[in-house]
């Protein structure tokens, strides 16, 4: 547990943490895969990570088994520059490993081994420091965190102490694979969206939020909500972004997909770099597109998270082809 009020975090998230054990060979299914890496996941670990890979001080809230893999988790959060003193041990529980098969450029089915229920979804009161996300500049959940007890409390008692402060980022990552139903989904959806200023979804996601997928339905939906900033990823057809005063919309940075699923959290990251330097809302998109974009051109997730200075030279680029 961190030392109470010792550190001021840039970016505080909260979520899954696990194992993602990935096949080095594409096309091919499970069965037929015959050598894997190991890596780092989560989606609310990757984020910090990529947060940390922009140069923020980042710290994930979440839980491991007290196991080999855990002590993987916690070597590998240090190494890639997150704070890992709020991520508590469970000796009851294992560590969740996720296997997945990569068929690119857009089918990449996963496969959870969280039974009978993950550490991270077992984390309590006991395990939040409060003053920490109070003063974190940037505070993250993910949706899944609110499929189980005593995790959905918990994320309730979190956003209370953050008393809906400017950068309390909502997640919009449903799998269908956590939750009894879509319609408990989107019940839990719509308690924790009157807590959060800024909800991230893309169009599926969206429409277990507020029943929309028309992006600039869901965007007005979730504005309607009372969220500051709206944001909803279209894939191939681009970002957009709104909130009550300004619409932009970022057209695809276009890569040679190579496994799609940190993407997503590679734009979680590096949203959270732009929106802390203060970057109008178009530089802030487009920088987290493509930094999304990159990740997708890479096998893993967790290692995957490029620097600044990839981004930046990618943007650069883009800058001048269209100059």
């Amino acid at each position: 547990m961190i030392a109470r009020g010792d550190q001021r975090y840039d970016v505080v998230t909260v979520g899954r943490i696990g194992v993602d054990i990935y096949p080095l060979q594409d096309g091919v299914g499970l069965e037929d895969v015959e050598t894997f890496g190991k890596y780092l996941g989560g989606s609310a670990t990757n984020v910090a990570i990529a947060a940390a890979q922009h140069g923020l001080r980042t710290a994930v809230i979440t839980a491991t088994g007290d196991d080999p893999f855990g002590r993987y988790a916690h070597r590998e959060l240090r190494r890639l520059g997150v704070d890992d003193r709020l991520v508590a041990r469970v000796p009851e529980l294992k560590t969740p490993v996720t296997f997945c098969e990569i068929f690119p450029p857009d089918d990449f089915p996963l496969y959870f081994y969280r039974d009978p229920i993950a550490p991270d979804l077992a984390i309590t009161d006991a395990d939040l420091d409060l003053e920490a996300i109070a003063s974190a500049r940037i505070f993250w959940a993910t949706v899944t965190g609110l499929s189980r007890q005593p995790s959905r409390s918990t994320h309730h008692t979190a956003w209370q102490a953050r008393g809906r402060a400017p950068f309390t980022i909502l997640d919009l990552d449903y799998r269908p694979m956590f939750w009894p139903s879509p319609a408990e989904a989107t019940t839990e959806v719509g308690r924790a969206l009157e807590q959060v200023t800024v909800a991230v979804g893309n169009r599926e996601e969206c429409e277990i939020a507020v029943g929309e997928t028309d992006p600039h339905r869901a965007a007005d939906a979730l504005l309607e909500r009372g969220v500051e900033l709206a944001i909803v990823k279209q894939g191939p057809r681009g970002v957009l972004a709104k909130t009550p005063e300004e619409t932009v919309e970022v057209a695809p940075y276009r890569v040679e997909v190579v496994n799609g699923l940190g993407a997503g959290d590679g734009f979680g990251g590096a949203l959270c770099y732009g929106l802390l330097q203060g970057w109008d809302l178009e530089r802030v998109i487009r920088f987290a597109n493509v930094a999304g974009a990159i990740v997708a051109t890479r096998r893993e997730c967790s290692t995957a998270m490029p620097t600044t200075a990839e981004v930046d030279a990618i943007v650069k680029e883009l800058d001048r082809v269209h100059a």
